[in-house]
């Protein structure tokens, strides 16, 4: 490993360029017609960084790809070069495990797990900000990402009954911890799975944050909270929903199991159509079996999606009724970058999959 200054300070405003080009580009290929488009039937795998890490974070940034990961390691994989930057970041004599990124136009974030919770943001001197610090036995944070430039929002679990949501609304600089009242009474025992930053998802001012037990729904970027029920299985500590995907503010899918069960594939998966309110079991008793990340495919009208885990990579071109497993390769995260190319972070690397 080549350790470098710090990967996210170089490039800050090239990113923000490269983000409005994308952005128009997506705006105007938008709304081709890809329903006709063949399913997939294979992946190809590429390693394109490799470590002796946990990688359950990443983001594409740009035509960089961030990641944090557990030994306080973060950085940067050029897309188009393969060249990584990173480095290790230090909370005096301790490590931190990172296991949530974000990112706006112009800042990346990571978040650690475990107490104390540290959030960093990219910071103005080439070092990485310390910004928000959470200290308290069961503190242990999950998940992160943004609504938009200004507006973002972290998720961990629950502590005494009160789950963890911490919200910021200047572009990261601050963040401040939702009381209590203004959230779904908590349940005995519930928590969340910190397994691939994808237990939270937005859509415009839409929120829906996964736990072990149920899920919880704003409709204005936090300010109000409800809770609403699943089928998924949800009476034992690793049992629940592990990721959550929407195509848009209506198509939604929701995957877990149970991780210490890899094999079970009952009650594991469920979809909705009409914003979360209500959940249906898909491939119920079928595979995919354990799955700790989903995404749904780009431009693929909400009907094909991925799922993977340390059991490998599935694929439905059906909203979910039917799956393909078209790898045995363990993986903890994906991010798409168009309709065949993604990424994936697991065990020890870094990995560029070409969907055919």
């Amino acid at each position: 490993m080549v350790f470098t200054r710090n990967p996210f300070t170089f490039d800050k405003f090239y990113i923000m360029r490269k983000f409005i080009s994308i952005f128009v580009f997506f705006v105007l290929f938008s709304c081709i017609e890809t329903e006709n488009k063949p399913p997939f039937t294979s992946v190809e795998i590429q390693i394109i960084y490799e470590d002796s890490l946990s990688v359950r974070a990443i983001e594409i940034m740009g035509n960089s790809l961030a990641f944090a990961a557990n030994k306080g390691i973060f950085g940067t994989v050029e897309l188009a070069t393969g060249k990584v930057r990173s480095n290790i970041e230090k909370y005096h004599t301790s490590i931190p495990e990172f296991r949530a990124v974000a990112h706006t136009s112009t800042d990346f974030f990571m978040l650690s797990v475990g107490n104390p919770a540290l959030l960093y943001k990219t910071g103005g001197d080439g070092t990485m900000e310390l910004i928000y610090m959470e200290e308290g036995d069961g503190v242990f944070y999950d998940a992160m990402t943004f609504w938009n430039d200004k507006e973002g929002i972290a998720v961990g679990d629950s502590v005494n009954g009160c789950f963890s949501i911490i919200i910021t609304r200047d572009g990261g600089n601050t963040w401040h911890k939702l009381s209590c009242n203004a959230l779904p009474e908590g349940i005995d025992g519930e928590g969340a799975f910190a397994a691939s930053n994808t237990n939270i998802k937005t859509v415009g001012s839409k929120t829906w944050i996964a736990t072990t037990k149920r899920i919880l729904f704003s409709s204005d970027k936090g300010k109000t909270w409800e809770a609403i029920e699943t089928p998924i299985l949800d009476k034992k500590d690793a049992q629940g929903i592990y990721s959550i995907d929407f195509y848009d503010e209506n198509i939604g899918i929701a995957i877990g199991g149970d991780y210490t069960d890899p094999e079970g594939n009952m009650a594991n998966k469920a979809v909705t159509g009409d914003g979360g309110k209500t959940w249906q079991l898909i491939a119920d008793g079928q595979d995919p079996q354990y799955k700790s990340c989903i995404q749904f495919v780009p431009n693929s009208a909400g009907k094909q999606m991925v799922a993977l885990g340390f059991t490998g990579i599935s694929y439905s071109s059906d909203m979910g009724s039917t799956w393909k497993q078209l790898s045995e390769e363990p993986f903890y995260t994906i991010r798409f970058s168009n309709d065949s190319i993604a990424y994936a972070a697991g065990k020890n690397r870094i990995a560029k999959l070409t969907f055919r």
